[in-house]
């Protein structure tokens, strides 16, 4: 079985790939597995740390205003596919998978338009342009959230529920093993919080505005922040003098810390939810309006809708407010246990299985 995998810009795309890959693994180990990226990206690092080598394709996205980088942008959709089919023939692989961004576009085009079985997983609740694009040439398209098959885009499209794929450490990590291996004591209130995977000035700004407070009414807390690596030099000045504060500039080893966790405040991107239903954790979540089509509004609403997660927006959102919420959360045992419930009922945790069985049918058409 040789299998092509693609998606990259944000962690988003890469650690489902990523999970796919395991997935492909632990059912066929003699599986030959390569990833296709942008040579600067996030997902030479993720990828490279996974133990998986990487086709470079050079692909940018295009901005939302009026940019000379359009037209970079414009001259990589054109050169990017030729370079696709390259990679393609020298690889020759049984399927061809992307999650997502625009860094699947030309090799999922090139691999479609030469017969190679295609499948394209879309993690969020509104289908992003590279699923809307490409769904109707795809054999398959994998769906995190059911409703999604819904959209008008994807009518043409054969869509298969799975949920999301996640890294094996999610499964398998407990909240007692968690802290063991961070050096946390089991009694110890935990409170993690991130930006996602390149970090975001504003939660790092409510995250750490009123940490004072915060410890002064809990004093055995330990507040976990990763706040982006771009902006670790300027966090770490405001971290300096904080007892209980743990300043990290990215989380490589997210199910631990997630599993280590008593709250977790975080964006809503439909990865980091799947993880966090997964670990039954209770959830502020604070979405990034600053996404295509605000989709991920749109999947921390599926959350509050249903009782599973506490929903504040950026744009009313202070460190006071923030910290408010955190101490009613502490305070009151009982809603955290009826957050942790509720988030599970989002988790798959036989997507995995369902997976194998469409990527052995995928290959299968090969």
């Amino acid at each position: 079985m040789r299998i092509l995998l693609t998606g990259g810009g944000t962690a988003g795309h890469i650690n489902p790939a990523i999970a796919i890959a395991e997935i492909i693994k632990q059912n066929c180990p003699q599986a030959e597995i390569a990833f296709v990226g942008t040579p600067n990206g996030m997902e030479n690092r993720l990828v490279g740390q996974a133990g998986y080598p990487l086709y470079p394709v050079r692909v940018m996205g295009f901005s939302r205003s009026l940019s000379p980088s359009n037209l970079k942008a414009a001259w990589y959709a054109l050169t990017s596919p030729r370079k696709a089919r390259q990679i393609l023939a020298d690889f020759c692989p049984d399927a061809v998978i992307g999650t997502g961004g625009y860094v699947s576009w030309p090799l999922l085009s090139a691999a479609a338009s030469v017969g190679i079985p295609c499948a394209l997983h879309e993690s969020n609740a509104l289908p992003g342009l590279t699923t809307r694009r490409l769904a109707p040439k795809m054999d398959a398209v994998w769906l995190n959230f059911r409703e999604t098959a819904e959209h008008p885009s994807l009518k043409r499209a054969n869509t298969v529920h799975t949920g999301n794929p996640l890294r094996q450490g999610f499964f398998t990590v407990t909240r007692k093993e968690a802290r063991a291996a961070l050096g946390i004591a089991d009694d110890r209130l935990v409170l993690l919080s991130f930006g996602g995977s390149r970090g975001a000035a504003v939660l790092n700004d409510v995250c750490l505005g009123e940490d004072g407070d915060l410890f002064a009414e809990l004093p055995h807390l330990l507040h976990i922040h990763a706040c982006g690596t771009r902006y670790y030099d300027e966090c770490a000045l405001r971290c300096k003098k904080r007892e209980g504060a743990i300043l990290l500039p990215y989380i490589d080893r997210m199910p631990l810390y997630m599993g280590a966790s008593d709250i977790v405040i975080c964006r809503a991107g439909a990865m980091t939810l799947s993880e966090l239903a997964l670990c039954k954790k209770c959830a502020i979540l604070i979405p990034s309006p600053n996404v295509t089509d605000n989709h991920q509004h749109k999947n921390a609403s599926v959350l509050q809708n249903a009782g599973a997660a506490i929903l504040l927006e950026e744009k009313t959102l202070t460190p006071q407010i923030l910290t408010e919420r955190i101490l009613a959360l502490f305070a009151s045992e009982a809603e955290r246990k009826t957050l942790s419930k509720k988030i599970y009922t989002f988790a798959m945790p036989h997507t995995g299985q369902i997976l194998w069985r469409e990527i052995c049918r995928l290959c299968r058409k090969n």
